[in-house]
């Protein structure tokens, strides 16, 4: 065991300066650091640890930590500017930035690099922001290049500016690209980023796939409420392109506040594959690899499951990140940085910056914090002394998100806000005061899917549709009784404030997963006045286009299902039922529309009714504009719904 220890580079070195001669020692922050016998004692009874040991030299001991873990790769960001504005990540307007004059340099990014490469790291991955939108990427790629025992230049986009700049890249010797992509349907897409382009991304995708990139990695954060009904859709992206779609465990980042309900587990994911194609197969991979691959066969792509969070593997983690400010990060979720730039405009030589890195690798913990846990040292005395722990998770997991919204430097401001009672928190505010609201907006939108009444029936190949095919179709009929005697009479309880709103008027949606599925159904009403021409030609069946009502009732059954793409807070509902009639009113030459829908679950279908009479409303009026443009429609309402919490509402 000696002898693995002593081979890495710089080992007895290491031993005798890093890790002292006796059997322990306690770095900087007082905490007892393991000997190399006892790491290695600890890492011999775990598979991953031995994989380690037996990669373990020669490799510099300065990127070696404590446990055994050879760090060989680096991320790092060149810009913390991005050019979406994604839902989930930060305001509108965007973010305060760090000043540029604070920001590392080409030249100090490419001197860091070169340290690291010389110190072990083989792979280095460009983050940002968005780091296609540096002035010198191609240039960064270029000179990363020429470094001597870097294997792999990799990048991470959300591709909006890939296919104009990869071929260049490509070129300077960029290897390896992840573009980030979380929905396939383009409507949802525009309405997270706040940006067009979803169309820039997919043609980004197929360049670096023509340009001969082997796999073509899509990162997709799965997130329960917002696309985990699109992962068939994904696994399909695969069919006929070398992608490696990568479903990522949603994870607490400072960007996003932690809720363990949006989370979805690799087993889940994988059940919900299975079921659809329960031939997919494992794909053999390294023991220190972070991916679980599958591959549909006769796919030319394959899949991955990130689990950082079910299924962690800090046991194998060779990751280190340098910040756009030129901090180094020993773990994504760890608050303890290094500030390298400080290190290096001071005049740092070069053994003296690996001194200060070997340090900051050395103290790197065994796993990272839980995620309730892991930014706010408060928490834990917290948790033990309020009154209501569920509560408490609640407003802990909006103190995350407000503390993550501004910037490092106001933090400090806002943590002596919180301490005087500006912030609530558990053990200083009243219990109707715990409940913060931020101003973050977190999407839950669901993918686009078409439910059939005939389970035998196909898809509209239009529709990204990432549902089970076989849904089940529930006919009021055979339930015995009809869509009328299934609706309630009771008066609906009245909220005291808008939902889908929050405290600054920013859109925002009804997180659903803490509801019981129930039976829900709604009932909408329109009308269209078509004036006595229009309406007798409707009435004959002559006009020009077609049959008018048989081909509203159509548009209205279609918009129904389609609503959670026409109407974007609506959730995607699996309806059960979906019912429109057309009928005819000769004393208003109108046509009265009526629909029910129907579903079990946990939200109403209210919109899907309203939706259902508005779509066969205007499709009447488009049939019939030619014949006149004096068309009205009105009464546009709703009837009535049953359950939920509200309690059931019906139209006196």
């Amino acid at each position: 065991m000696a002898a693995a220890w002593g081979g890495w580079r710089g080992g007895p070195a290491f031993l005798r300066g890093a890790l002292g001669a006796g059997p322990r020692r306690a770095c900087s922050s007082g905490a007892p650091v393991r000997t190399p016998a006892a790491a290695a004692q600890e890492l011999q009874s775990s598979g991953r640890g031995r994989f380690l040991l037996e990669h373990a030299a020669p490799f510099s001991a300065f990127l070696t930590d404590s446990f055994g873990r050879q760090h060989n790769y680096l991320r790092i960001s060149l810009t913390e500017k991005c050019n979406l504005r994604c839902q989930y990540c930060m305001p509108e307007e965007g973010v305060q930035l760090t000043p540029k004059s604070d920001l590392l340099t080409t030249q100090e990014i490419i001197t860091l690099a070169k340290l690291f490469v010389k110190e072990g790291v083989e792979k280095i991955r460009l983050t940002g922001g968005e780091p296609l939108i540096h002035p010198d990427v191609v240039d960064i790629v270029g000179q990363l290049r020429k470094l001597e025992g870097l294997k792999t230049i990799a990048v991470t986009t959300n591709g909006m500016n890939l296919t104009r700049l990869l071929p260049r890249l490509k070129e300077a010797g960029l290897n390896a690209i992840n573009i980030s992509l979380d929905t396939l349907v383009p409507a949802k897409f525009e309405f997270i980023v706040r940006r067009k382009g979803f169309h820039k991304v997919m043609e980004g995708i197929h360049k670096a796939t023509e340009l001969g990139y082997r796999p073509v990695k899509v990162n997709c954060v799965v997130m329960r409420g917002f696309n985990e009904d699109e992962l068939l859709g994904f696994v399909d992206f695969t069919k006929d392109l070398p992608l490696d779609v990568r479903f990522i465990e949603y994870m607490p980042f400072d960007g996003n506040k932690w809720n363990f309900k949006k989370m979805v587990s690799y087993k889940e994911m994988l059940d919900t594959i299975k079921q659809q194609w329960p031939e997919l197969e494992k794909l053999s991979c390294e023991t220190s690899s972070t991916a679980k691959s599958y591959k549909v066969p006769h796919f030319q792509g394959q899949i991955s499951f990130i689990t950082s969070m079910s299924e962690h593997f800090c046991g194998s983690c060779s990751r280190l990140r340098i910040t756009a400010d030129g901090n180094l990060k020993v773990c994504l979720f760890g608050n303890s940085e290094v500030s390298l730039r400080d290190h290096l405009r001071s005049g740092a030589s070069e053994e003296e910056l690996v001194q200060v890195i070997g340090a900051a690798v050395g103290r790197k913990k065994k796993q990272h914090a839980e995620p309730a846990l892991m930014l706010f040292p408060l928490c834990q005395d917290a948790l033990q002394n309020s009154p209501n722990s569920k509560q408490w998770g609640h407003t802990f997991s909006h103190w995350l998100t407000l503390r993550a919204r501004f910037p490092k430097q106001m933090r400090k401001a806002l943590m002596e806000n919180k301490l005087t009672g500006q912030l609530y928190l558990p053990r200083s505010c009243p219990e109707q005061q715990w409940h913060i609201t931020t101003g973050i907006l977190q999407p839950h939108l669901r993918g686009p899917c078409v439910f059939q009444k005939d389970p035998s029936s196909t898809f509209d190949p239009k529709c990204l549709d990432a549902s089970p095919v076989n849904q089940v179709s529930v006919d009021y009929q055979s339930k015995g009784a009809s869509p009328r005697s299934e609706l309630g009479t009771m008066v609906s309880r009245a909220s005291d404030s808008l939902t889908h709103t929050d405290e600054e008027g920013r859109a925002t949606m009804v997180d659903v997963g803490g509801k019981s599925d129930s039976r829900r159904s709604a009932v909408a009403v329109a009308v269209v006045h078509l004036g006595e021409k229009a309406f007798g030609m409707v009435r004959q069946n002559q006009v020009k286009k077609g049959n008018v009502l048989a081909v509203a009732q159509v548009a209205g059954i279609q918009g129904a299902k389609l609503t959670s793409q026409l109407i974007p807070l609506c959730h995607n509902i699996p309806l059960n039922h979906v019912e429109v009639s057309l009928s005819l009113d000769e004393d208003r030459y109108a046509v009265v529309i009526r629909s029910a829908c129907q579903t079990w679950g946990r939200t109403g279908v209210e919109m899907e009714a309203l939706t259902a009479v508005s779509l066969a409303a205007l499709t009447v009026y488009d049939m019939c504009k030619a014949v006149t443009h004096d068309i009205v429609i009105e009464e546009v309402r709703l009837l009535s719904k049953t359950g939920g919490q509200r309690g059931d509402f019906s139209r006196v």
